[in-house]
């Protein structure tokens, strides 16, 4: 049996249509009275038409997206000219749960938007399943958006805005209806399917969001921050959902947050951007456990950083030196380190107090101690004048949190020093 959710059969065609609805109610009236128009334009679309005739570019087999040396620069002079992306080049493999990962103003959504054909890129070529899209406008692309605000109609119940999009393809009733129902059976809302949207939870409306989008079979589906409306233990449930529905239906999500946690929860690979470059691709754990810079080690998670000598290698090891002159294995990069001083990283959760301070590889002063119910986290300065923190996991039993100016030694789980590239 296929782990893929079994869709009704639809025709070839299968362009989708766009559709976002601002709050305003006059505008909302004037884009219904567009939908017929927009409707005929839809079905006169066709991918393979003569002005718009795609052009094969070979890529790897199993890959749904690639964006290939895209950039994209806002501006119309040299002065004002904003690269918002700088010869960006990614591939997305099919069925995959892809997340852009990044601060404000660091590209992601920017190439969201290049995918989903809202923008065009300057430079590069953004292609689908070997197929350059990058001239083709949204509704002729196989590839839906879930916004941020979801672009629900407050006046349709649930189950017209799941079918909407499918009417505006001019899909038959019968096939429109099965569409819907399989739809609200995949996001678990069969009995709100006659409730206006405006009369349902923020965390079923986005539940509607994604049905819609789903519904007409992208074989790409855009998800730009939809979780940050949401409370913290709503937002929880969501990422499960979300990993659930992306495994159940097979198709390839790409999903763009500022949210770590999120990323690290949801995906199969990540890409942490900054200032319109790719910093590093990999598997959540690679990216936490293996960042190639600073800036990703200080992004994802929390990092202590901490000046030590290489002394010597040993295939993809290294024995360093601390400042204090405890000696420890740590792991090296991928690329070259040069000798002489380095930067280590350390996360907080590889590290222990102990009362002992000679019994530590490290000694310092407790500064602060705060409780987070599951675990305390404790910042020190080290003998050595270096800034350092842990994070203790509390044990049922434990005496409490050791108060500030405690003198303590800090033991570190030499297989989680990593050594980071020059």
């Amino acid at each position: 049996m296929s782990r893929y959710f079994d869709f009704p059969d639809f025709p070839a065609d299968q362009s989708s249509a766009h559709v976002s609805v601002p709050r305003n109610e006059l505008t909302l009236i004037c884009l219904l009275a567009i939908t017929d128009c927009y409707k005929k334009q839809v079905k006169a679309a066709r991918p393979n038409s003569a002005c718009h005739r795609n052009r094969r570019i070979n890529v790897g087999d199993g890959v749904a997206i690639e964006a290939r040396d895209v950039s994209k620069i806002f501006g119309t002079s040299t002065d004002q000219e904003v690269w918002a992306l700088d010869h960006v080049s990614v591939s997305i493999a099919q069925n995959e749960f892809f997340t852009l990962l990044g601060p404000s103003g660091c590209g992601k959504t920017t190439l969201l938007r290049l995918i989903a054909g809202f923008e065009h890129p300057t430079d590069g070529a953004i292609l689908l399943e070997g197929e350059d899209i990058s001239a083709l406008p949204p509704f002729q692309r196989p590839v839906n958006t879930v916004f941020q605000n979801y672009a629900l109609f407050p006046h349709m119940t649930v189950a017209q805005n799941i079918g909407f999009g499918l009417e505006m393809q001019g899909r038959p009733k019968d096939e429109v209806a099965d569409t819907v129902g399989a739809m609200l059976s995949l996001v678990k809302m069969e009995n709100l399917k006659d409730r206006r949207v405006d009369q349902i939870s923020g965390g079923q409306q986005q539940r509607v969001a994604l049905a819609r989008a789903l519904a007409p079979r992208p074989k790409v589906l855009l998800l730009d921050e939809p979780l940050s409306a949401l409370d913290l233990k709503l937002r929880k449930e969501m990422q499960l959902e979300l990993k659930r529905l992306q495994h159940e239906t097979g198709i390839t999500f790409i999903f763009v947050t500022h949210d770590q946690e999120e990323a690290l929860t949801m995906s199969d690979r990540v890409a942490v951007m900054r200032d319109g470059e790719i910093h590093q691709i990999g598997s959540p754990q690679d990216i936490y456990n293996r960042p190639n810079n600073r800036f990703v080690a200080d992004f994802i998670g929390e990092s202590n950083f901490l000046e030590v000598q290489l002394l010597s290698r040993n295939g993809s090891t290294a024995k360093v030196r601390f400042a204090n002159g405890t000696e420890l294995d740590a792991t090296l990069p991928s690329t070259d380190v040069t000798s002489g001083s380095i930067t280590v990283i350390v996360r907080p959760e590889h590290a222990r107090l102990t009362a002992d301070r000679s019994a530590g590889h490290l000694q310092g002063v407790v500064n602060d101690a705060v409780y987070f119910g599951t675990d305390t986290h404790y910042y020190l300065t080290l003998d050595g004048g270096e800034e350092f923190v842990i994070r203790q996991q509390n044990q049922r039993g434990d005496r409490g949190k050791i108060s500030s100016g405690t003198q303590v030694g800090v033991t570190i789980n030499e297989d989680s020093i990593q050594v980071l590239a020059n």
